[in-house]
């Protein structure tokens, strides 16, 4: 990075009394935006908490499941978000787990590359026409919308949110960069995989559709541990990266960086229900492979080199399996070396 990158921070759902000053301070400290996941519930109500007690600081849903609501009610909860803010909204969507999607929450996944286009087009014609009582019908092959009687009782904070998609394998990289205004990296990507995979294959989206690279910003997760203790920094991680490695539709992104072995023992100690197993089978090289740690030099040096090709970064604690108070320190460390 010749020169700083724009810095996000991911805000995760907290009681009023610890998020106000939280935001606040990042607003204060010069963060460019705040990424507010869903876990669980849909990341709307967070944001909307930030919003309020915030001015300038950018509030993205990072990121609002796609195929778990109606594209109608995600872009009413956009267009809502955008007035409460005063236009600082990012859209961000994801298609999950197959197995979260159909399973906890009974709805359909299908193809992801095709809902999730499906989803961004009607979404985008709501925030664009949603007011204009002329949509009438969105037919799709997942969702069909009968607006006919539908009309937003005001035009939006702003007719068109920018929207963007996240991704771990090459063909999602590709439609990000047909259709989407970012790219959320995934933080499990390395960073020979970034260069290997990821922007190739943005950059083959991008030209397949007639756009110029500056169309979608790529904003990198990363999963961040500064810590002067280099083994208790991987210890720390360890158990936040057997949880995102026990979902079968990421195997094959782990054999593809070297870790198959490890992924098919982590995954079948969740299949038990093992979570102590799923740590002891993912070893200090898995760990230290995907996340950033070590001193706060070493961490500089390494986010630089991986973020050689973004745009923005957010770097992020790893927080499952971690004591809360522990997950706060690192936070503070990322703010003390990224922020302002």
């Amino acid at each position: 990075m010749n020169a700083p990158l724009p810095v996000w921070a991911e805000l995760p759902v907290l009681p009023a009394r610890e998020l106000v000053p939280l935001v606040q301070a990042w607003e204060d400290a010069g963060v460019k935006g705040v990424w507010a996941p869903q876990i669980f519930g849909a990341p709307f109500a967070t944001l909307a908490a930030a919003a309020a007690v915030t001015r300038r600081i950018k509030l993205g849903t990072g990121i609002a499941l796609a195929f778990t609501r109606s594209p109608l009610e995600t872009a009413c909860s956009a267009i809502d978000l955008d007035h409460i803010s005063d236009g600082r909204v990012v859209l961000g969507l994801g298609s999950s787990a197959e197995s979260q999607i159909e399973g906890s929450f009974g709805m359909v996944y299908g193809k992801p590359l095709a809902h999730m286009r499906e989803v961004v087009a009607q979404v985008r014609a709501v925030i664009a026409q949603g007011h204009t009582g002329q949509l009438k019908r969105l037919e799709g092959d997942y969702h069909t919308l009968d607006l006919s009687h539908f009309r937003l009782i005001a035009p939006p904070r702003r007719s068109a949110i920018p929207v963007y998609l996240p991704a771990i394998f090459e063909k999602a990289c590709e439609q990000a960069g047909a259709i989407a205004d970012g790219l959320l990296g995934h933080p499990l990507w390395t960073t020979q995989w970034i260069a290997d995979r990821v922007i190739p294959h943005l950059e083959a989206g991008l030209t397949n559709a007639g756009r110029p690279r500056s169309a979608v910003t790529v904003n990198l997760m990363i999963f961040t541990m500064i810590n002067d203790n280099r083994a208790e920094a991987i210890a720390d991680a360890r158990a936040n990266l057997a949880f995102y490695t026990q979902s079968p539709q990421y195997l094959r992104y782990f054999e593809d960086i070297g870790f198959g072995k490890e992924a098919r023992a982590i995954q079948a100690a969740f299949a038990v229900q093992d979570f102590d197993a799923m740590t002891r089978a993912c070893p200090d090289e898995m760990v230290s492979a995907i996340n950033i740690l070590g001193s706060a030099d070493e961490v500089r040096e390494m986010v630089a080199e991986r973020a050689v090709s973004a745009d923005a970064i957010t770097p992020v604690v790893p927080q499952f399996g971690m004591p809360p108070e522990k997950a706060a320190l690192y936070r503070q460390r990322i703010a003390d070396l990224f922020y302002g």
